[in-house]
């Protein structure tokens, strides 16, 4: 489980170096390149709450398997692609599929570890997850570099081929009846509207923002989002659990968990095709710049645990957010002669900022449920995390394309990535005034919540 679950978001990441090289290959459009990573994006987000309950309906093992299967499959047909609509379409397919392996995966371990095994195990898991989306960068780089972009996708795909031969020894479990049913028409509501939301805002700089067809796609956007919200209130088992954004404390964490993502993970995916198309530095070398940004992000979770018994939770996200908007601010002074000392205060900066809260977000936000409640809000809020990760890549593609001339290059893709900066810091204010009003709300402290829910 841990070696294929490295790879899911290696693709994201590392994908997001071989960009250019991908569209100088292909000859594609600034779109259909963005949908390489957009696409595997918005359906690993919209398909991780039905693919937890198909774990339920179907089999944890099945739907493991299934998903690594598929997952493997379609990184082996990207390797191989020869136009990117074939590239674009498997890489939806490829979200798919990691989105069934964690789901199944995380199942399998929940079941396989009792008591704090468990939480070692998914400590584990965590860990592996954050690695796969911090060294993205860095091993996509130097894959470019050496083996050409198709290894971006043949190398995760093999490693997910060894993982899904050691995955063939997991035994068979007793079949258990389903716990829960399948919340179809929520299911089909979230993805659609993420699904439409994402392809608008990709579309719009080519089509325009006022053309009637951006236009109809936001109205079926809003369409589907009303109908989502209305379907889960009535649901006897919802597959968003949406009355848990009533608990003012667990809105807040995960007003902060959004915000930080928000700004980190675009960074990630466009600041590699910057630094290759306008600094002019290698893709290997742009991978290991990007060293700067994710380093926080793997060495600062340990240090926010032992912050976090002197100082209130909430008080290390404001200041995580607050470090992290102070970063993105200073995005807007990269330039084309900018070299690792100039990104290093803006890129260590945004680093900080999610690094202090990785984790510690997480099991504060469970902390404030019951413990009956603890798995449904584990998986809203993931949900919301990667929800707002993939509308929040969307949404600095779309602006970059639109002010870059629809091209990513010269001083047109700088000047753009300087509004993304204070964009992105304007984020950073938005989410930090938010985080501080939800947090000042007053809500009792549910029975079964451990001490760590005051903080």
């Amino acid at each position: 489980m841990l070696l294929s679950t490295v790879t899911f978001p290696l693709t994201i990441t590392g994908a997001s170096v071989a960009l250019p090289d991908i569209r100088t290959d292909l000859g594609a459009g600034l779109a259909g390149t963005q949908w390489v990573v957009n696409g595997y994006n918005a359906t690993f987000a919209a398909f991780l709450v039905v693919t937890g309950s198909l774990a339920d309906l179907l089999g944890r093992r099945r739907v493991y398997l299934t998903g690594l299967a598929l997952y493997v499959a379609t990184g082996v047909a990207s390797a191989l692609a020869g136009n990117v609509l074939l590239l674009d379409a498997v890489r939806l397919l490829g979200g798919v599929g990691a989105a069934a392996a964690v789901t199944g995966g995380a199942a399998l371990l929940s079941a396989a570890f009792p008591g704090p095994a468990r939480s070692r195990a998914f400590g584990l898991l965590g860990t592996m997850l954050g690695a796969g989306l911090a060294f993205g960068p860095s091993i996509g780089g130097l894959l470019v570099a050496h083996l050409g972009w198709r290894a971006v996708f043949a190398v995760p795909a093999g490693i997910a081929t060894c993982a899904l031969l050691l995955a063939l020894a997991i035994p068979r479990p007793a079949q258990q009846p389903p716990t829960r049913r399948i919340d179809w028409a929520g299911g089909a509501l979230f993805t659609g509207a993420l699904l439409t939301v994402i392809a608008v805002l990709v579309e719009s700089p080519d089509a325009g923002f006022g053309n009637p067809v951006v236009i109809a796609g936001w109205v079926l956007a809003a369409a589907l989002g009303v109908g989502f919200v209305a379907v889960e209130r009535r649901a006897d088992a919802p597959v968003v659990e949406l009355r848990l954004l009533t608990n003012p404390r667990f809105a807040s964490y995960a007003t902060a968990a959004a915000t930080l993502v928000i700004v980190l993970v675009p960074l990630l995916v466009y600041l590699p095709s910057y630094l290759i198309s306008v600094t002019g530095v290698g893709a290997g070398t742009a991978g290991l710049w990007l060293l700067l940004l994710t380093g926080p992000t793997v060495l600062l979770p340990t240090v926010s645990g032992l912050v976090a018994r002197w100082v209130p939770t909430v008080a290390i996200a404001v200041g995580a957010i607050v470090v992290c908007g102070v970063g993105a601010l200073l995005v807007s002074r990269i330039g084309p002669h900018t070299g690792p000392a100039g990104l290093a205060a803006p890129l260590i900066l945004v680093g900080a900022g999610t690094g202090l809260t990785q984790g510690l977000l997480d099991g504060r936000a469970i902390d404030t449920v019951r413990p009956e409640a603890a798995g449904a809000a584990s998986g809203l809020f993931q949900t919301s995390r990667l929800a707002s990760e993939t509308i929040g890549i969307a949404v600095v593609g779309a602006i970059l394309a639109a002010l870059s001339g629809d091209r990513l290059a010269g001083a047109g893709y700088t000047r753009a990535l300087h509004v993304v900066g204070v964009v992105l810091a304007g984020v950073c204010v938005a989410g930090a005034t938010g985080v501080l009003a939800l947090s000042r709300r007053r809500a009792p402290i549910p029975s079964g919540a451990t001490q760590t829910s005051r903080c």
